[in-house]
């Protein structure tokens, strides 16, 4: 458990936020399955990405860390071996979407395990239309959840329309679909996240991009690369948010990712009225990135919904707590998909603040909440999920009295230096 103080006012100070998770796992998947050694910077070590490094290593990859920096020695998708331990996925639900889908096209059988909470959160999404290409997975409740047993198959093309807009499920499905003979065709009901589209061209792959229409064909091959990874947005968020909502702040965050479809935080803070610049780098590699200022703002409520979610699922917290400080209602709408992250988001976002003094209700599809409201303080939970525990930690700073939170340690999943920043910001 973590004691933190009210901080009112002046939350100064320039700070880098760690690399994207999102693009680190990515970074090591797709230099496992090029050929060469490829570098990485600025990878995130945290928990998650760590994860994904022990399962590579488990499938034979070779992965250096040396001076900062991490080297993939890959030599295509055969080499990939088949493990002699089980693939702990940890608490990571992106290493274990798209690790399936590497390992579905794979000639050797391999296993699946992750923690209590990977174990609840449902893989059918991926296990199905992977199915549907030939491959052959087992697990519990129809390999819906883990611990899930995938023997490779010879996996060939289909044409998927995905049933919830998930990068994760398509990232999963244009692995698999790398390894088949043909063109896969995936179809999203919204642009998500797409890291893996653009990875899969600085890796040397193709594949053609028509509105939400994907089209890729397999047996292609992939030449490793040197990826820098930018700061991750999602990271970002929580300290925007803090200099919005904390009287005299400012707050610069540099070598933030810009990728357009994350920045819809950015998107939420600017309809809501808040003062917030952004200079985007003109040196930006193959993701673009750049500098973000934010400082004390006042708030209007908003309604957020529709194509706008997927651009900012990660960061529905963060603005739950940000709409208890703007004037008026503000509506979340069509976010089922918070009930299936590493907790039910709505249902613990909208506990723990209401304990700390929000006036918030939640609705089937998210939430609504009626600001401006005072902050009291007292003792909340993290439920073990970083971004419940991020979100608690900045709610704090405009508390009337201390806040304590249980399982705040789970923060190292995406950030490790979170407490570090925080501490950092409050001090200048």
């Amino acid at each position: 458990m973590i004691h933190l103080q009210s901080k009112k006012s002046g939350l100064n100070g320039t700070i880098d936020v760690p690399g994207d998770k999102s693009i680190s796992h990515r970074a090591i998947m797709f230099g496992a399955i090029a050929e060469g050694i490829t570098t990485v910077k600025n990878f995130l070590y945290g928990a998650d990405c760590k994860s994904t490094i022990e399962c590579f290593r488990k499938l034979g990859i070779k992965i250096e860390e040396q001076d900062g920096e991490i080297k993939i020695h890959g030599n295509g998708f055969d080499g990939l071996k088949e493990p002699v331990e089980i693939l702990d996925v940890g608490n990571s639900g992106t290493t274990t979407r798209l690790i399936i889908g590497l390992l579905a096209g794979r000639p050797f059988h391999s296993v699946i395990i992750g923690d209590d909470s990977i174990a609840k959160r449902p893989m059918n999404r991926v296990t199905d239309p992977l199915k549907q290409m030939g491959a052959t997975i087992h697990g519990r409740r129809g390999a819906n959840y883990t611990p899930l047993s995938i023997v490779g198959s010879t996996l060939h093309p289909i044409q998927y329309r995905l049933p919830v807009a998930s990068a994760q499920v398509k990232s999963c499905l244009l692995l698999a679909a790398l390894q088949t003979e043909g063109e896969t065709t995936i179809i999203e009901p919204a642009s998500t996240r797409d890291h893996t589209e653009r990875m899969i061209k600085q890796f040397g792959g193709n594949l053609t991009i028509n509105e939400n229409t994907i089209k890729i064909s397999g047996k292609q091959k992939l030449v490793a690369s040197d990826i820098q990874v930018p700061g991750d947005i999602s990271s970002a968020a929580f300290f925007m948010v803090a200099a919005a909502i904390v009287n005299e702040s400012k707050v610069i965050l540099e070598n933030v990712g810009l990728n357009p479809t994350r920045t819809g935080i950015i998107e939420v803070l600017q309809k809501m009225g808040a003062s917030i610049d952004v200079k985007e780098n003109t040196l930006s590699n193959f993701e673009p990135s750049g500098t973000v200022t934010v400082k004390t703002s006042n708030l209007q409520g908003i309604e957020i919904g529709g194509e706008l979610i997927p651009r900012l699922i990660d960061e529905l917290p963060i603005i739950a707590l940000l709409a208890t400080q703007a004037s008026g209602k503000t509506v979340i709408k069509n976010a089922e998909e918070l009930k299936v992250k590493e907790t039910n988001r709505i249902d613990a976002v909208v506990k723990e603040l209401s304990i700390l003094g929000a006036k918030i209700e939640a609705t089937e599809d998210g939430m609504i909440i009626y600001g401006k409201t005072p902050l009291k303080g007292g003792k909340v939970k993290s439920y073990g999920d970083h971004r419940i525990g991020m979100m608690l930690s900045i709610a704090a700073l405009i508390c009337e009295e201390d806040v304590y939170i249980e399982g705040a340690e789970a923060v190292s999943v995406s950030y490790p230096n979170f407490f570090e920043h925080l501490h950092y910001l409050t001090k200048k």
